[in-house]
């Protein structure tokens, strides 16, 4: 018997096969007036992408994998050890704390909303979103958890995981900036495409970027949140490396507000100019060699150096900045080093 919904050929059967043929035509009918109407709809819609409880994602059409492989279905229950991070993924930093917190509900409720994959090239799938439940889920043991696939390159991949990072504040200022890089140096974009495809004013991506010309110490304070978006804009006024890692100390150390690094930086922007104010007009140029020294020691000691010789070419003085005493310890500390 024939199943509901069977399409019959209207055309002729042939003589030999008339009666078998009426007798299936009988049955389909009876058979398709029993079962009830259902109707297709024109769009999958929140349903298909988070089913509802009693709810069955239908199976997507049979294509190169098959309608029984994982790839093949929309939301099921994969094996946590066929999930990997993406290596793109956005956001690098994920709290201690806030993990175990999070297993601990998973143990209790399991994972509530599924993660969001796409097919792996040798097998099993990459994160889309979702790293943090899935590293949660491990902590808790389990075994299994919900994902839903999603057919995208991963161009739109890494979009769509900035996007949801972005729309969850989960990134520091720093993976925010590096993220905004990323899209402008290896997928093109410009500022204002940028800004368009994560929802943000272009300034707002302009100064993110700017982050980026942050020394690394001062970066790394950035990601640990020693020091926020604000310190960081602050910082970038100072135009010298040094200048930037000795005040991003001070700030520190001292746990200073936003308005108070301002002010601070103000008040050494207004000490700088009137040094060069005070300073001869026409200061001999430097030979390369003694600006590579000056270099190589304002690295080395994390404070600003400079070098001048004497008329006879043969000495000099060495003349090192420090900001405030601490900073003058740190530098005594570190040239009597034995």
């Amino acid at each position: 018997m024939n199943q509901p919904g069977t399409v019959i050929d209207p055309r002729p059967a042939a003589a030999s096969d008339s009666a078998s043929a009426g007798h299936v035509d009988e049955e389909a009918a009876r058979a398709s007036d029993d079962a009830p109407v259902k109707r297709r709809a024109l769009g999958r819609g929140l349903s298909a992408l988070l089913p509802g409880p009693g709810s069955r994602a239908a199976p997507a059409p049979v294509g190169e994998a098959g309608a029984g492989h994982p790839r093949a279905r929309q939301y099921f229950q994969a094996g946590i050890e066929d999930v990997h991070p993406a290596p793109d993924q956005p956001r690098k930093r994920f709290a201690e704390a806030e993990l175990d917190e999070l297993a601990q509900s998973i143990r209790a409720h399991g994972v509530i909303q599924p993660l969001i994959v796409r097919a792996r090239s040798d097998g099993g799938f990459l994160l889309i979103a979702g790293e943090r439940r899935w590293r949660a889920a491990q902590r808790a043991g389990l075994a299994q958890v919900p994902v839903v696939v999603q057919d995208i390159s991963p161009k739109e991949s890494f979009e769509r995981a900035l996007v949801e990072n972005l729309q969850r504040s989960d990134l520091n200022p720093m993976e925010e900036a590096e993220a905004y890089a990323r899209l402008v140096s290896e997928h093109g974009y410009t500022q204002e495409q940028v800004a368009e495809r994560v929802g943000k004013e272009r300034s707002t991506v302009a100064n993110s970027l700017r982050l980026l010309k942050l020394p690394p110490s001062v970066r790394q304070k950035v990601e640990e949140g020693s020091l926020s978006m604000g310190h960081a804009r602050a910082l970038l006024a100072l135009e010298s490396v040094p200048d930037i890692e000795v005040v991003s100390r001070q700030v520190t150390a001292r746990g200073l507000s936003v308005r108070a690094t301002e002010a601070l930086i103000r008040q050494r922007l207004k000490g700088d100019r009137a040094q060069g104010k005070s300073a001869p007009a026409a200061a001999p140029a430097k030979s390369a060699s003694v600006r590579d020294v000056e270099n190589r020691l304002t690295k080395s000691l994390g404070a600003q150096v400079s070098l001048s010789e004497d008329s006879n070419g043969k000495g000099g003085t060495i003349e090192i900045r420090y900001a405030d005493l601490d900073d003058l310890d740190r530098l005594l500390e570190r040239l009597l080093k034995r």
